[in-house]
């Protein structure tokens, strides 16, 4: 193999990182014909990937335009430009609209993908350009037993979002979990899927039932395996080589010693962002002032990427509408004395919830977007107060569709109850008490919510109005309005949500097409960044979901082309094409 020659190690490409845009990089750059290392710093590849839904907001999809989805290429933009305003003229915006459709359909021609479409997936927001559906694309489900060996090198689902070890997909199959005591059908295959767990339990010891950000990455890391892309674990990145104004190096750490590569065309940054880096965060995250982050991101992405950027010059940009990928958070006792971030992605907009504040009064419409949750919770919290807020649904609700970790029947609660993670009382002025929240405020709220809710309304604040209202909620709900339920049925149950993300949208600054730029805005030759590790295309706005795997391995597709000299949709050619003759004497010379 290239990469290891005469007793040292040497590549054309160096990835550090192994999410999904990394992987993706990998193989565009092997199937281009270059040798590349993939360097993980963990013992387990995937990243934040592997922890995710797995969706990938891309506009105009071969899937979409299969199914008859064929969208005018200006109407994407308009809503972009609806969103973004000053941050729509990033020229990286129109590489990856430009090259998307064409990363999923590479993808997908070469055998290291099957897609499925998410053609009734809504845009988040209702404005002018908006899609009902057939912007979004995600990974079939896999078994996890073609990965062969491999299979122990995932990342493994997020723990707290399983069910003891088995990921649960989003659409029809959640919907089978969350119907289940009401249909034969659903519980069918339900029965099916928890069976065999537990036959993969006991003879593989963990789920090979792989879905949504499992199953993305697992595919990608079978297919960049194939292809002979050396995978190194345990080997982070520590610094980069810098001669003459160009990458030429790097140093990764083996079972403790420094490991010196030599690269020859280039380095990809691509280590997941800053999530777990409160140093960099002071000053851009306004509540740190009361309380730590609590990202559900993995704990080890802690923005060794943008160190060593800034190490060679890179600009870092921080000003963005947003620096993080906001999420409401519960935390979960670990039984260590810890606790883990369970993000609410699913519950807040079914029938029968609603979230208050610490005065015990609504200030959101709970089925917006994660994102939006947090940022208008920061907006109201007033100086000197602690932003935090409850998620308050009823006994029905809760049963059916569970609260944050706490489950659904036929689980039972009390271990929930004890650790102190899930309030209870038998009426609201109870739940009030357990919150220390005002229980007239509560009951007032309440009873104003219930109201309207019956009718399927919320005057206040309109949930259940939009598209993406409406898929957030409840399909087979019987009342006129899929998102909304009175709260009737105690006793009642909350659980507290804090500030968290998902990850970062601040990064290192690049060029159209993925370079790293300097502070003062040059290239800096054969350096790379991509993922969250770069600034996000989209200005630290939130448009859709998948708006951070979708760019994210579109310009993995896009930088390892660039490097390869190949060709790249919107962008001028390069003479990096003219160093493979170069490079090939170098390999011979190895």
């Amino acid at each position: 193999m290239d990469s290891e020659l005469a007793g040292r190690a040497a590549c054309d490409v160096l990835i550090m990182g192994s999410g999904a845009a990394a992987l993706c990089a990998a193989i565009t750059a092997k199937e281009a014909g270059l040798d590349v290392i993939v360097a993980e710093k963990t013992e387990v590849f995937g990243g934040t990937s592997a922890w995710s839904g797995g969706w990938l907001w891309v506009p105009r999809n071969p899937l979409a335009v299969r199914a008859g989805i064929v969208e005018d290429a200006e109407t994407p933009r308009r809503y972009l430009r609806a969103l973004l305003g000053n941050r729509a003229n990033d020229p990286r915006l129109e590489v990856f609209l430009n090259n998307g459709p064409e990363m999923i359909g590479f993808l997908e021609e070469i055998g290291a993908m099957n897609w499925r479409d998410g053609n009734k997936v809504p845009d988040f927001y209702d404005h002018d350009g908006a899609a009902l559906g057939g912007r979004s694309v995600t990974a079939a489900p896999v078994d996890g037993r073609e990965l062969g060996p491999l299979i122990d090198k995932l990342r493994p689902p997020r723990d707290i979002l399983t069910l003891g070890g088995m990921a649960i997909n989003s659409g029809a199959d959640m919907a089978h979990f969350f119907n289940a005591t009401r249909s034969p059908a659903s519980m069918w295959h339900v029965t099916k899927r928890l069976a065999r767990h537990a036959v993969d339990l006991a003879t593989r010891r963990r789920s090979m039932q792989l879905v949504g950000g499992n199953a993305l990455v697992a595919r990608l890391l079978k297919a960049a395996a194939e292809r002979g892309v050396t995978l190194w674990s345990d080997s982070p990145v520590t610094d980069l080589t810098l001669a003459d104004g160009r990458v030429t190096g790097a140093t990764v750490t083996q079972n403790g010693k420094a490991r010196q590569i030599e690269v020859r065309k280039g380095v990809i940054l691509a280590a997941g962002g800053f999530p777990h880096d409160p140093a960099r965060q002071k000053g851009h995250f306004a509540h740190l002032d009361k309380r730590p982050h609590a990202s559900a991101a993995p704990v080890t992405n802690t923005g060794d990427g943008l160190r060593i950027a800034e190490r060679l010059g890179a600009g870092i940009d921080m000003e963005l509408a947003e620096p993080a990928a906001w999420a409401p958070v519960s935390q979960v006792p670990d039984g260590k004395g810890g606790v883990k971030n369970f993000p609410h992605l699913v519950d807040r907009g079914k029938p029968g919830f609603l979230a208050v504040d610490s005065h015990g009064k609504r200030f959101v419409n709970e089925a917006v977007s994660y994102h939006d949750f947090i940022k208008t919770l920061l907006a109201v919290t007033t100086e000197g107060e602690t932003p935090e807020a409850w998620l308050i649904c009823d006994h029905r609700a809760q049963r059916q569709f569970g609260i944050g970790w706490a489950k659904p029947f036929p689980f039972p609660l009390g271990a929930f109850l004890r650790s102190g993670y899930l309030k209870r009382g038998r009426t609201l002025t109870d739940l009030a008490a357990q919150c220390g929240v005002p229980a007239a405020a509560l009951d007032r709220t309440v009873t104003l919510f219930n109201a309207h809710a019956r009718d399927g309304r919320d005057p206040e604040f309109h949930r259940g109005e939009t598209p993406y209202n409406r898929v957030s909620g409840w399909a087979k709900h019987k009342g006129p309005n899929p998102s909304l339920a009175p709260l009737e049925h105690g006793p009642f149950y909350a659980v507290k949500l804090i500030p968290g993300s998902l990850g970062t949208f601040a990064g290192i600054k690049t060029g159209a097409d993925g370079q790293v730029l300097s502070k003062t805005g040059a290239p800096i030759e054969g350096l790379y960044a991509i993922g969250n590790d770069a600034a996000s295309i989209m200005g630290g706005h939130y448009p859709s979901g998948g708006i951070t795997l979708g760019p994210g391995m579109t310009f993995g597709y896009v930088t390892a082309r660039r490097l390869a000299g190949l060709p790249v949709t919107g962008l001028p050619e390069t003479n990096l094409q003219d160093d493979t003759q170069d490079i090939e004497i170098q390999r011979k010379e190895a």
